[in-house]
């Protein structure tokens, strides 16, 4: 797999306050174009409002952060990529290839850039005018390009958060693959079995010689056992002045034969398929006996097939034709347009009228079947000469496993998408939290309890908390948070939540908990594991409830070990091959329906009454659990419960941490401190609150409002006793300035504050001996990060 990681640049320009009330408007537009509930839009509109009111009664500016360089999802993008039997490659604007799979170099020897690949002149031309549609309409296609031996099918797609890069998908046309099928099938025990109904088979190359045969049609032909692969079959037969057919060994006197030519290919070069029949009456049209032979060859072939006779109706369907068209054999249908959504009806009966009527070769129809309309399916029509009453052939492939996973594509990629608008929007929320709830402490230090104005500070305070525990959700589904992972069991995990669960379930609940042998120690955070199974544990008591209010029901959560054997036995185009430890949370509830299924994890999407639910409880799992590494699955039938499946890889090396018992609150330190710091923030609110924090602990403070107004303060003042900054700032950033500033003076204490996850940054920054400090945070942390970074020293 090859990739080089994309970066781009962002720029940030100071705005009045007034106009965040327009960007809140406009965030809510994009919370509900995403997520389609207009109540959480409205809500989320409600929420933006009240913050930028507290903020302008503070009369502070509130410019726009400078959102951080954000970076492709490269691992999630491998493992996608390298899932899937095409090949995937990706370009970016300017059209460098910055990512392809195994199955792209093996395909084109190597890593050419599309659109010039070897395809000739004329298939480069055609996936150039492809990659311009894409780009100009967000996808396009083209097929019949050729590579060596192989025709391809290509799929561009326009990509990325801002739309900037192409994914190119080619498709090997599996043409090939059937007749190499059908040609095992036929010089194989299927063979035998057609042999057995007295049907003579042959695959044909566009040469007319023999590619695979039958054991009976050898006999027949050479008049002993031998084989017939590489011989001309036209010369295997005769025909007679009435244009009876019959095998050349046995002359004019032998029993004349019914040729038919089975159309399951196209393409001039493609094999052709012929079945022999014995025609005893020599009658114009195939006897009932030999009719029985054709439809046990059609039922014997791998691919979906169906005859229909000339009035348009069914007269049989293959195994594989009834699932590729998803049909009950129970109540199949009468006529072809029962399959398909009405708009495809007249289009359909048009086509086989008209090859029952006599049209030659085939055709290709783009139909959507009735029950599933979201995905066409190729349909080939084919008129039908000498099979009976059978007067056309039909043709359908199978596209359901093509169809989940580009459903499962498109949803990760719309969860990243939605990912990063909800980490971007909680990083602005987290600095104006910051300064509202540090203006809050200043005010109540000069308030004692009992004021009249003690409670409605406290108040404000309270509801600025409750805001940065949404931040923190948004941020755990958009994988910024701030994660202290340890190697753990998880059957420890859940032993430490056991009790809280018991209460949270209640009398009516059964909890069933069970762990299985052998199973790996996972890296992880533990207090979010614990988040995540008591998310889990939540939903499923709410649902239960909910389908049986005085029942109850009851939860089953069960660890166990996966192995690598039993990922690869289960086929998954997602999960990689791996062992792992499996959590597994299970309840009897009402379960969920296929419609609700796709939307679970989505951020702000919740099935309960407004009020009831804050719709983050999935979406804070699926983050966790994609922030540690690991995979969830969700799976449910209506009426049968659901079941979540978390898959977290094996940690290969450690030691286990086995979990601790809380420690007793420490008693309340001195914050009172001395000496000189440099505080630089762009925000002026977070900067002027941050500034009387810290003077009130006794500090002098000294300000800047970026990376270059600070390296003048050092010119001018000399070394200061602590640095604490922003990361990102227009002009010149947090850490940039830190080096220059570490150039002159290679010991200085630094502090970094962020809005963004401490482990997102730390592998951004490559500078060493820095504390961290997220936002939004109190007066009190403040002081506490100063004096513990200064006592340090």
């Amino acid at each position: 797999m090859a990739s080089l990681p994309l970066s781009a640049g962002s720029s940030s320009t100071r705005i009045a306050l007034a106009v965040a009330g327009g960007a809140a408007v406009a965030a809510t537009f994009v919370v509900f174009a995403l997520v389609g509930n207009a109540v959480l839009a409205a809500g989320f509109f409600a929420a933006a409002l009240v913050v930028t009111g507290v903020a302008i009664a503070l009369r502070l500016l509130v410019p726009r952060p400078v959102a951080p360089v954000r970076s492709v999802d490269w691992d999630f993008t491998r493992a996608v990529a390298q899932a899937s039997a095409d090949a995937v490659a990706i370009t970016d604007r300017a059209g460098r290839l910055v990512c392809a799979n195994d199955a792209y170099e093996q395909l084109f020897a190597g890593f050419p850039t599309p659109p010039g690949l070897p395809l000739g002149d004329e298939g480069v031309a055609r996936l150039g005018d492809a990659g311009r549609t894409a780009w100009r309409e967000g996808q396009g296609e083209t097929s019949g390009l050729r590579t060596d031996e192989r025709q391809l099918v290509a799929r561009v797609m326009r990509a990325g958060e801002d739309g900037d890069m192409l994914v190119w998908r080619f498709t090997v046309v599996k043409e090939r693959d059937l007749a190499a099928s059908a040609e095992q099938l036929i010089g194989g025990p299927t063979g035998d079995r057609l042999g057995g109904a007295g049907v003579m088979a042959a695959l044909l190359g566009p040469d007319g010689r023999v590619r695979a045969a039958n054991r009976v049609l050898a006999l027949r032909a050479l008049g002993e056992p031998g084989t017939l692969i590489g011989r001309d079959f036209g010369r295997l037969l005769i025909t007679d002045s009435r244009g009876l057919v019959r095998f050349e060994r046995e002359g004019l006197d032998g029993t004349p034969l019914r040729v038919l030519q089975i159309p399951f290919l196209d393409g001039q070069d493609a094999p052709v398929l012929v079945a022999l029949l014995d025609d005893e009456d020599t009658a114009p049209a195939i006897g009932a006996s030999a009719s029985a032979h054709v439809r046990s060859l059609v039922s014997l072939m791998p691919f979906g097939m169906a005859l229909v006779d000339r009035e348009g109706r069914f007269l049989q369907m293959n195994d594989a034709f009834l699932r590729a068209a998803q049909v009950d054999p129970k109540a199949a249908p009468l006529y072809p347009g029962d399959l398909v959504v009405r708009e495809d009806k007249a289009a359909v009966a048009d086509a086989i009228r008209r090859f029952a009527g006599g049209a030659t070769h085939s055709s290709d129809m783009a139909v959507r079947l009735k029950d599933h309309p979201e995905e066409p399916v190729a349909l080939t029509i084919a008129g039908a000469r000498g099979l009976g009453d059978a007067a056309v052939l039909l043709s359908l492939k199978d596209n359901s496993e093509e169809s989940r996973l580009k459903r499962e594509v498109a949803q990760a990629t719309k969860m990243q998408a939605v990912g990063q608008l909800a980490g971007g929007v909680a990083h602005d929320f987290n600095n104006i939290l910051t300064a509202i709830i540090g203006h809050c402490d200043l005010m109540m230090m000069r308030h004692s309890p009992g004021d009249s104005d003690y409670d409605d500070i406290q108040q404000i305070r309270t509801n600025s908390n409750r805001a940065a525990s949404l931040t923190r959700q948004l941020l755990a589904f958009s994988r910024q948070q701030t994660l202290r992972p340890q190697v753990l069991q998880l059957p420890d995990v859940v032993a430490e939540v056991s009790n809280l669960l018991k209460r949270l379930m209640g009398e009516q609940i059964r909890l069933d908990v069970s762990h299985g042998r052998g199973l790996g120690a996972v890296r992880a955070d533990p207090g979010q594991l614990e988040q995540v199974v008591v998310n889990l544990a939540v939903n499923a008591r709410d649902a239960m409830l909910a389908a049986n209010p005085r029942g109850g029901g009851t939860l089953t959560i069960q660890t166990k070990a996966v192995t690598a054997a039993e990922v690869r036995a289960m086929a998954s185009d997602i999960l990689p091959v791996a062992d792992y430890t499996a959590l597994v949370v299970s309840d009897t509830g009402t379960g969920i329906s296929p419609d609700v299924l796709p939307k679970i994890f989505e951020p702000f999407f919740t099935t309960k009454e407004v009020g009831k639910g804050t719709g983050l409880g999935l979406s804070t799992v699926y983050g966790i659990v994609k922030q540690s590494g690991g995979w969830i699955f969700a799976d449910s039938k209506p009426g049968q419960g659901a079941t979540f499946s978390i898959y977290l890889p094996v940690h290969a090396a450690g030691t286990v941490a086995r979990p601790q018992p809380p420690k007793p609150a420490a008693k309340p330190v001195e914050m009172w401190g001395t000496g000189t710091i440099l505080l630089v923030e762009d925000e002026d609110m977070v900067r002027a609150v941050a500034e009387r924090a810290l003077t009130r602990q006794g500090y002098t403070v000294m300000t800047a409002e970026n990376g270059e107004a600070a390296l003048d303060l050092l010119d001018r003042n000399g070394r200061p006793d602590l640095l604490i900054s922003d990361v990102v700032m227009p002009s010149m950033d947090g850490p940039t300035m830190v080096r220059h500033a570490r150039d002159r003076y290679p010991d200085l204490p630094v502090i970094f504050m962020s809005g963004y996850a401490e482990e997102q940054l730390r592998k951004s920054i490559d500078i060493d001996a820095v504390a961290f400090l997220p936002k939004p945070f109190s007066v009190q942390q403040l002081a506490e990060a100063a004096r513990d970074v200064l006592a340090a020293r």
